[in-house]
């Protein structure tokens, strides 16, 4: 039981989780919604209470709020002794703590655990993690977060994970419009994409998420996504009124949400969220590419 772990929801990231702490040697023991979902190494169950039946560890790597505090309602109703369940999604605190009271009545723990890092960083383990909650409970779940990730912090009470995750999230959407906003200035001025990227990673305007992101929009191909724009539009919700709650002024922020709405609109809601390249490359006036 100490070597195995349930993964609940077999998404891009979930996936990547589950096949990375399958190949570090663990038992994993996966569900998903949609039977097609699975990962190379692990148990496929027919249902949630199948996984939970059998480890005493279970995450959960969801699109939706429903979703998290269903299967926080499912665990607690099946009866069975002490469970951790790893929350890893992108909620608000209001659902992140309502996924802890519901576990917690039924005698479970609950950790908030918000991930950093895109699909293709899950794939090759260059994933951060900002846990919080009990800390013997982090500490001694340590050898299971190295099976997928390459660090992982402990961040203080239960809901600090989430915020701290907010605050990353945020640079991660300016950071992409950016990107693109830049690319697209040195392409109106006849410059090539793939040498812009390479120059600019090279220098001191590098970012991480320009070198994930920059080459896919010099390509102009955002499939598979890393992170689909229909996802993300999900996160932008939950930290705009994170900030608004705070009254905290996010003038850079909210100078994204309609590049990332237009790339909705536009129908790039299945692809890579490096498409907002192409919506500022039609407001350039840019021939179409790819």
């Amino acid at each position: 039981m100490a070597q195995s772990v349930g993964i609940i929801g077999l998404g891009i990231m979930g996936s990547a989780m589950a096949g990375n702490l399958a190949q570090a040697g663990f038992q994993v023991l996966g569900f998903d919604t949609d039977p097609a979902r699975s990962a190379p190494g692990i148990t496929r169950c027919a249902s949630l209470a199948e996984v939970a039946a059998q480890t005493e560890t279970l995450i959960t790597s969801l699109p939706s709020p429903g979703a998290v505090l269903g299967t926080a309602k499912a665990v607690a109703a099946s009866g069975l002794p002490r469970r951790v369940v790893v929350e890893c999604s992108t909620l608000s605190i209001a659902d992140k703590l309502s996924f802890q009271q519901t576990l917690a009545a039924a005698g479970h723990e609950a950790l908030d655990v918000p991930i950093s890092g895109t699909g293709a960083q899950a794939q090759t383990r260059d994933l951060v993690l900002y846990a919080s909650g009990n800390s013997a409970t982090i500490n001694a779940l340590r050898p299971l977060f190295a099976g997928f990730s390459r660090a992982t912090h402990d961040v203080g009470a239960y809901g600090n994970g989430s915020r701290m995750k907010f605050v990353a999230n945020l640079l991660v959407a300016i950071n992409n419009v950016a990107s693109a906003e830049a690319l697209v200035l040195g392409m109106k001025a006849g410059l090539d994409p793939h040498q812009m990227v390479e120059l600019v990673t090279a220098g001191a305007a590098t970012s991480r998420i320009f070198e994930l992101r920059a080459p896919m929009m010099a390509d102009a191909h955002y499939l598979p996504a890393s992170m689909r724009s229909s996802i993300w539009q999900k996160d932008m919700e939950v930290i705009g009124r994170f900030a608004t709650e705070l009254a905290s002024p996010t003038p850079m922020f909210s100078a994204t949400l309609p590049i990332y709405a237009a790339a909705m609109a536009q129908g790039h809601g299945d692809e890579d969220t490096a498409s907002v390249c192409a919506v500022l490359e039609g407001m350039a006036g840019l021939p179409k590419r790819g």
